[in-house]
C-alpha cells in the first residue's frame, strides 16, 4: 500500500509540475506574442527615433491640427479610442495602425487623406495605446471593431468612408471587407497585410526558434482570452467582400512575406482587386519608396472604381 501510495504521489506531482509548466511558459510566449503593447516598451526594444527617419513620420504633424479623442464600446466591453478630424467632408477614411505601433506612426497617410480633404478617423487597437485590452486582436478580433467604428462614424457625420491599414491594421481592413458592411464603406486599402495569424505568429517564432512554444500560445489564448487563432485566416474574409481592395506589399519584406498579398489577392473577386508589388520595399516601406507613385496607384484605384467621384 505504501508504494501504491508512492506512486500515486508521484503521479499527481508531474501533473502539477507540468500544470506549472505549462501555465508559466503559455503566460510568458503569450506576453511576448500577444500580450499588451505600448510605445513606451517600443521606445526601450526599438530605436523608435531611427524608424521615424526610415518612415517619414512627423510626430509633431498631429499637434497642429484639431483631432479629437474618441470612444466606443467594444463587442467584449472594452474602451476603445480613436482620434477624430472632421472637416465637414463627404468622404472619410478609418486610418488603422500595425502591431505594436501607435496611431501617430501613420502620420503620412493621415497627412495624404487629409490633404485631399478627407475627415480621419485614426483608431488605436486593442491592447495598444489609450484603448483597453490585454490580448492583441491580430486584426482578426479588430475586425468587429472597425465595424464599431465604422458605426461611430456614421453617427457622426453623413459621408463615404474608405478603410486603410497597415501591417496588422492591413489584415484587420481586409478581415472587414468581409462582415457585412453599410452601403457606404466603399474601399479598402490594404498595405502589407498577413493572410493567416496562425501563419505569422509561426513564421516569427520560428525565426527566433520558438516555434514549439507555438502550442502553448494558442492553447493560452483560446482558454485564457476565447481567442481561436486558426479562425484568423484573411483568405477566408476577403472572399466574401463586396468592395474592391487595393493590396500593396514589398518584394523586400522579410517580416510578412510579400506572398501573403499575393495569397489574398487571389482570393479576393476578380471584379474587386488591384495589387502593387514594389521591389526592394521592406516591411511597410512601400509609400516612402513609391511616394508619389504610390499617392497615384491609390487615386487611379479610387477612380477605376468610380469612388468618391
Amino acid at each position: 500500500m505504501r508504494i501504491v501510495g508512492i506512486i500515486v504521489l508521484s503521479i499527481a506531482i508531474l501533473i502539477l509540475l507540468a500544470l506549472i509548466y505549462y501555465l508559466i511558459v503559455g503566460k510568458i510566449i503569450f506576453k511576448i506574442s500577444l500580450g499588451r503593447k505600448t510605445l513606451k516598451k517600443r521606445v526601450k526594444k526599438n530605436d523608435l527615433t531611427q524608424n521615424l527617419e526610415k518612415y517619414n513620420i512627423d510626430l509633431c504633424w498631429w499637434d497642429n491640427l484639431p483631432f479629437k479623442n474618441v470612444e466606443i464600446k467594444s463587442f467584449d466591453n472594452l474602451t476603445l479610442v480613436a482620434h477624430f478630424l472632421n472637416q465637414q467632408s463627404d468622404r472619410s477614411i478609418i486610418i488603422v495602425h500595425g502591431y505594436s505601433a501607435n496611431y501617430k506612426e501613420m502620420q503620412q497617410y493621415a497627412k495624404f487623406f487629409y490633404q485631399r480633404g478627407f475627415n480621419l478617423l485614426c483608431v488605436e487597437l486593442r491592447a495598444h495605446g489609450e484603448s483597453e485590452g490585454e490580448c492583441v486582436g491580430m486584426g482578426y478580433l479588430d475586425r468587429k471593431d472597425l465595424l464599431n467604428w465604422i458605426e461611430f462614424l456614421n453617427g457622426e457625420i453623413s459621408s463615404d468612408i474608405l478603410l486603410m491599414g497597415l501591417s496588422m491594421g492591413a489584415s484587420a481592413v481586409c478581415a472587414t471587407a468581409g462582415e457585412n458592411l453599410p452601403p457606404n464603406v466603399k474601399a479598402v486599402i490594404s498595405d502589407s497585410a498577413f493572410d493567416s495569424a496562425e501563419k505569422q505568429i509561426k513564421h516569427v517564432l520560428k525565426k527566433f526558434g520558438f516555434l514549439l512554444l507555438y502550442k502553448h500560445l494558442k492553447s493560452y489564448a483560446k482558454r485564457g482570452y476565447n481567442f481561436n487563432l486558426q479562425e484568423a485566416d484573411f483568405v477566408k474574409c476577403v472572399k466574401k467582400t463586396k468592395i474592391p481592395i487595393l493590396y500593396f506589399h514589398g518584394k523586400a519584406d522579410n517580416y510578412v512575406p510579400f506572398t501573403c498579398s499575393q495569397n489574398l489577392y487571389n482570393a479576393t473577386p476578380e471584379n474587386l482587386r488591384e495589387l502593387v508589388l514594389v521591389d526592394d520595399a521592406d516591411h511597410g516601406m512601400c509609400y516612402p519608396v513609391l511616394k508619389v507613385m504610390y499617392e497615384r496607384k491609390i487615386n487611379n484605384f479610387l477612380k477605376k472604381y468610380h469612388i468618391f467621384e
